[in-house]
Protein backbone atom coordinates (compact mmCIF):
# COMPACT_ATOMS: atom_id res chain seq x y z
CA UNK A 1 0.00 0.00 0.00
CA UNK A 2 1.12 3.36 -0.63
CA UNK A 3 0.31 6.90 0.94
CA UNK A 4 1.01 10.18 1.05
CA UNK A 5 0.33 13.52 3.00
CA UNK A 6 -1.17 16.36 0.73
CA UNK A 7 -3.00 19.49 2.33
CA UNK A 8 -3.08 18.10 5.73
CA UNK A 9 -4.58 14.33 5.11
CA UNK A 10 -2.98 11.31 4.05
CA UNK A 11 -4.39 9.54 0.70
CA UNK A 12 -3.86 6.04 0.62
CA UNK A 13 -2.94 5.87 -3.46
CA UNK A 14 -1.69 3.04 -5.93
CA UNK A 15 0.88 3.58 -8.94
CA UNK A 16 1.29 1.05 -11.46
CA UNK A 17 4.48 1.63 -14.18
CA UNK A 18 4.43 1.00 -17.74
CA UNK A 19 7.03 1.69 -20.67
CA UNK A 20 8.56 4.65 -21.04
CA UNK A 21 6.60 6.86 -23.20
CA UNK A 22 3.06 5.31 -22.77
CA UNK A 23 0.23 7.47 -21.10
CA UNK A 24 -0.52 8.60 -17.64
CA UNK A 25 -4.29 7.09 -16.54
CA UNK A 26 -5.24 8.47 -13.44
CA UNK A 27 -8.72 7.16 -11.88
CA UNK A 28 -10.86 9.02 -9.36
CA UNK A 29 -13.46 7.44 -8.09
CA UNK A 30 -17.47 7.72 -6.98
CA UNK A 31 -19.07 9.07 -3.87
CA UNK A 32 -19.02 6.01 -0.82
CA UNK A 33 -16.30 3.85 -3.29
CA UNK A 34 -12.70 3.15 -3.19
CA UNK A 35 -10.64 2.99 -5.79
CA UNK A 36 -11.03 -1.05 -5.62
CA UNK A 37 -13.94 -0.29 -7.99
CA UNK A 38 -11.52 0.23 -11.13
CA UNK A 39 -10.34 -3.13 -10.76
CA UNK A 40 -11.84 -4.81 -13.60
CA UNK A 41 -10.55 -2.44 -15.58
CA UNK A 42 -7.20 -2.08 -14.67
CA UNK A 43 -6.15 -5.43 -14.67
CA UNK A 44 -6.92 -5.12 -18.13
CA UNK A 45 -4.85 -2.03 -18.74
CA UNK A 46 -1.96 -2.79 -16.76
CA UNK A 47 1.41 -3.01 -19.08
CA UNK A 48 -0.02 -0.47 -21.56
CA UNK A 49 -0.18 2.73 -19.73
CA UNK A 50 0.84 3.77 -16.59
CA UNK A 51 -1.89 3.57 -14.09
CA UNK A 52 -2.48 6.29 -11.20
CA UNK A 53 -5.68 5.32 -8.71
CA UNK A 54 -6.26 7.31 -5.07
CA UNK A 55 -8.93 7.35 -2.31
CA UNK A 56 -9.74 10.68 -2.16
CA UNK A 57 -9.96 12.17 0.95
CA UNK A 58 -12.63 10.63 3.75
CA UNK A 59 -13.16 7.26 1.51
CA UNK A 60 -11.01 4.18 1.77
CA UNK A 61 -7.98 4.20 3.92
CA UNK A 62 -7.85 7.44 2.77
CA UNK A 63 -8.02 10.42 5.88
CA UNK A 64 -11.37 11.96 6.32
CA UNK A 65 -9.59 15.35 7.57
CA UNK A 66 -11.38 18.82 7.98
CA UNK A 67 -15.21 18.88 7.01
CA UNK A 68 -17.36 19.89 4.81
CA UNK A 69 -15.50 19.54 1.27
CA UNK A 70 -15.69 21.49 -1.51
CA UNK A 71 -14.63 20.11 -5.01
CA UNK A 72 -11.41 22.57 -4.86
CA UNK A 73 -10.43 20.48 -1.79
CA UNK A 74 -10.88 17.37 -4.15
CA UNK A 75 -8.93 18.89 -6.81
CA UNK A 76 -6.40 20.55 -4.57
CA UNK A 77 -5.71 16.55 -2.72
CA UNK A 78 -5.05 15.14 -6.53
CA UNK A 79 -2.77 17.83 -8.48
CA UNK A 80 -1.07 17.62 -4.88
CA UNK A 81 -0.35 13.52 -5.16
CA UNK A 82 0.21 14.06 -8.83
CA UNK A 83 3.04 16.46 -8.10
CA UNK A 84 4.60 14.43 -5.97
CA UNK A 85 4.77 11.64 -8.43
CA UNK A 86 5.73 14.10 -10.96
CA UNK A 87 2.78 12.97 -13.66
CA UNK A 88 1.77 15.52 -15.77
CA UNK A 89 -0.47 15.66 -19.09
CA UNK A 90 -2.59 12.58 -17.66
CA UNK A 91 -5.76 11.07 -19.23
CA UNK A 92 -7.83 11.74 -16.42
CA UNK A 93 -10.85 9.24 -15.94
CA UNK A 94 -13.52 10.49 -13.57
CA UNK A 95 -16.53 8.57 -12.26
CA UNK A 96 -19.37 10.97 -11.04
CA UNK A 97 -17.72 12.74 -8.09
CA UNK A 98 -14.28 11.95 -9.09
CA UNK A 99 -15.53 13.50 -12.64
CA UNK A 100 -16.38 16.90 -11.39
CA UNK A 101 -13.21 16.36 -9.66
CA UNK A 102 -11.72 16.30 -13.10
CA UNK A 103 -13.36 18.96 -14.42
CA UNK A 104 -11.96 21.15 -11.78
CA UNK A 105 -8.36 19.77 -12.17
CA UNK A 106 -8.17 20.97 -16.19
CA UNK A 107 -9.70 24.15 -14.94
CA UNK A 108 -6.94 24.94 -12.12
CA UNK A 109 -3.91 22.86 -13.08
CA UNK A 110 -4.19 21.88 -16.99
CA UNK A 111 -0.80 21.16 -17.15
CA UNK A 112 -1.15 17.92 -15.70
CA UNK A 113 -4.43 17.06 -17.61
CA UNK A 114 -4.06 15.75 -20.98
CA UNK A 115 -7.38 14.30 -21.98
CA UNK A 116 -10.57 13.33 -19.88
CA UNK A 117 -12.42 10.59 -19.99
CA UNK A 118 -15.84 11.73 -18.22
CA UNK A 119 -17.76 8.91 -16.93
CA UNK A 120 -21.77 9.27 -15.71
CA UNK A 121 -21.07 12.55 -14.32
CA UNK A 122 -22.22 16.00 -15.39
CA UNK A 123 -21.39 19.68 -15.17
CA UNK A 124 -24.47 19.78 -11.92
CA UNK A 125 -25.36 16.26 -10.41
CA UNK A 126 -28.54 16.73 -8.54
CA UNK A 127 -30.21 19.98 -6.60
CA UNK A 128 -29.06 21.54 -3.26
CA UNK A 129 -32.51 19.77 -1.45
CA UNK A 130 -31.49 16.37 -2.69
CA UNK A 131 -28.30 16.74 -1.45
CA UNK A 132 -29.47 18.19 1.68
CA UNK A 133 -32.11 15.79 2.16
CA UNK A 134 -29.32 13.25 1.83
CA UNK A 135 -27.26 14.88 4.18
CA UNK A 136 -29.86 15.38 6.96
CA UNK A 137 -30.99 11.36 6.55
CA UNK A 138 -27.31 9.89 7.01
CA UNK A 139 -26.81 12.05 10.40
CA UNK A 140 -30.31 10.84 11.62
CA UNK A 141 -30.14 7.13 10.03
CA UNK A 142 -26.71 6.00 8.78
CA UNK A 143 -25.85 5.22 5.42
CA UNK A 144 -27.17 1.63 5.99
CA UNK A 145 -30.70 3.07 6.44
CA UNK A 146 -30.42 4.55 2.74
CA UNK A 147 -28.34 2.58 0.94
CA UNK A 148 -30.60 0.02 -0.67
CA UNK A 149 -32.11 3.71 -2.35
CA UNK A 150 -28.64 4.60 -3.74
CA UNK A 151 -28.09 0.77 -4.86
CA UNK A 152 -30.91 1.17 -6.94
CA UNK A 153 -29.44 4.16 -8.94
CA UNK A 154 -25.80 2.15 -8.91
CA UNK A 155 -26.36 -1.17 -10.31
CA UNK A 156 -29.19 -3.05 -12.82
CA UNK A 157 -32.24 -5.26 -11.09
CA UNK A 158 -30.08 -8.27 -12.51
CA UNK A 159 -26.52 -7.19 -11.10
CA UNK A 160 -28.75 -6.42 -7.73
CA UNK A 161 -30.05 -10.49 -6.86
CA UNK A 162 -29.54 -10.93 -3.20
CA UNK A 163 -27.35 -14.27 -4.51
CA UNK A 164 -24.88 -12.23 -5.81
CA UNK A 165 -21.48 -11.66 -3.97
CA UNK A 166 -19.83 -9.03 -5.97
CA UNK A 167 -23.31 -7.07 -5.17
CA UNK A 168 -23.33 -7.50 -1.44
CA UNK A 169 -19.24 -6.62 -1.33
CA UNK A 170 -20.25 -3.43 -2.98
CA UNK A 171 -22.99 -3.19 -0.92
CA UNK A 172 -20.59 -3.30 2.47
CA UNK A 173 -18.19 -0.68 0.44
CA UNK A 174 -21.01 1.85 0.51
CA UNK A 175 -22.07 1.44 4.11
CA UNK A 176 -18.42 1.15 5.70
CA UNK A 177 -17.85 4.81 3.90
CA UNK A 178 -16.79 7.22 7.02
CA UNK A 179 -19.75 9.28 7.85
CA UNK A 180 -18.18 12.56 8.06
CA UNK A 181 -16.23 11.67 4.26
CA UNK A 182 -19.40 10.21 3.29
CA UNK A 183 -21.71 13.96 4.18
CA UNK A 184 -18.44 15.93 3.09
CA UNK A 185 -18.40 14.95 0.23
CA UNK A 186 -22.50 15.40 -0.49
CA UNK A 187 -21.62 18.71 0.49
CA UNK A 188 -19.44 19.55 -2.24
CA UNK A 189 -21.06 17.96 -5.10
CA UNK A 190 -24.14 20.14 -4.01
CA UNK A 191 -22.11 23.38 -4.29
CA UNK A 192 -20.30 22.41 -7.27
CA UNK A 193 -21.83 23.48 -10.71
CA UNK A 194 -19.65 23.49 -13.91
CA UNK A 195 -22.01 24.50 -16.53
CA UNK A 196 -20.48 27.55 -18.10
CA UNK A 197 -16.61 26.03 -17.20
CA UNK A 198 -17.40 22.60 -19.81
CA UNK A 199 -17.70 24.94 -22.76
CA UNK A 200 -14.03 26.15 -21.92
CA UNK A 201 -12.59 22.38 -21.95
CA UNK A 202 -10.02 22.40 -24.52
CA UNK A 203 -8.77 19.24 -24.32
CA UNK A 204 -9.79 15.53 -25.85
CA UNK A 205 -12.75 14.79 -24.10
CA UNK A 206 -15.13 11.42 -23.50
CA UNK A 207 -18.41 11.30 -21.71
CA UNK A 208 -19.73 7.86 -21.39
CA UNK A 209 -22.68 6.36 -19.05
CA UNK A 210 -24.47 3.40 -18.21
CA UNK A 211 -27.94 2.91 -20.17
CA UNK A 212 -29.50 2.89 -16.75
CA UNK A 213 -27.87 4.88 -14.65
CA UNK A 214 -29.90 6.23 -12.11
CA UNK A 215 -27.76 8.87 -10.77
CA UNK A 216 -26.82 10.75 -14.00
CA UNK A 217 -29.02 9.42 -16.82
CA UNK A 218 -27.64 9.60 -20.35
CA UNK A 219 -29.85 12.97 -21.01
CA UNK A 220 -27.29 14.44 -18.36
CA UNK A 221 -24.21 13.07 -19.38
CA UNK A 222 -25.20 13.82 -22.80
CA UNK A 223 -26.08 16.94 -22.44
CA UNK A 224 -22.53 17.27 -20.24
CA UNK A 225 -21.02 16.44 -24.05
CA UNK A 226 -22.77 18.76 -25.77
CA UNK A 227 -21.41 21.93 -23.45
CA UNK A 228 -17.52 20.50 -24.14
CA UNK A 229 -16.81 21.39 -27.65
CA UNK A 230 -15.91 18.48 -29.68
CA UNK A 231 -16.49 16.03 -27.05
CA UNK A 232 -17.37 12.41 -28.05
CA UNK A 233 -20.21 10.25 -26.30
CA UNK A 234 -20.60 6.93 -25.35
CA UNK A 235 -23.35 5.22 -24.23
CA UNK A 236 -22.50 1.62 -22.38
CA UNK A 237 -25.65 -0.55 -22.74
CA UNK A 238 -26.69 -3.16 -19.58
CA UNK A 239 -25.08 -0.87 -16.85
CA UNK A 240 -26.12 1.70 -14.26
CA UNK A 241 -23.76 4.31 -12.61
CA UNK A 242 -20.76 1.91 -12.28
CA UNK A 243 -20.06 0.34 -15.57
CA UNK A 244 -16.41 -0.20 -14.70
CA UNK A 245 -18.06 -3.09 -12.05
CA UNK A 246 -21.08 -4.11 -14.07
CA UNK A 247 -19.78 -3.90 -17.92
CA UNK A 248 -15.50 -3.51 -17.35
CA UNK A 249 -14.41 -4.95 -20.93
CA UNK A 250 -16.86 -2.32 -22.33
CA UNK A 251 -15.54 0.22 -20.50
CA UNK A 252 -11.92 -0.51 -20.70
CA UNK A 253 -12.33 -1.09 -24.91
CA UNK A 254 -13.69 2.17 -24.96
CA UNK A 255 -11.02 4.03 -22.77
CA UNK A 256 -7.92 2.05 -24.76
CA UNK A 257 -9.52 3.53 -28.75
CA UNK A 258 -9.84 7.12 -27.31
CA UNK A 259 -6.61 6.59 -26.10
CA UNK A 260 -4.91 5.51 -28.88
CA UNK A 261 -6.67 8.00 -30.55
CA UNK A 262 -5.36 11.10 -29.39
CA UNK A 263 -2.00 9.20 -29.12
CA UNK A 264 -2.22 8.83 -32.82
CA UNK A 265 -3.30 12.56 -33.45
CA UNK A 266 -0.42 13.58 -30.99
CA UNK A 267 -2.83 15.57 -28.37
Amino acid sequence: MQFHKVNGVTLHYQLIGAPEGRPVLVFANSLGTDFRIWRDVIVRLVGEFAIVLYDKRGHGLSDVGETPYTIDDHVDDLSGLLDHLRVRKAVICGLSVGGLIAQGLVHKRPDLVRALVLCDTAHKIGTAEMWDARIRAIYEEGIEAIADLILERWFTVDYRKPDNAEFTGYRNMLIRTPRDGYTATCAAIRDADFTEAAKLIDVPTMCVVGTEDGSTPPELVGELSRLIPGALYQEIPQAGHLPCIEQPVVLTDAIKLFVEKITKEGK
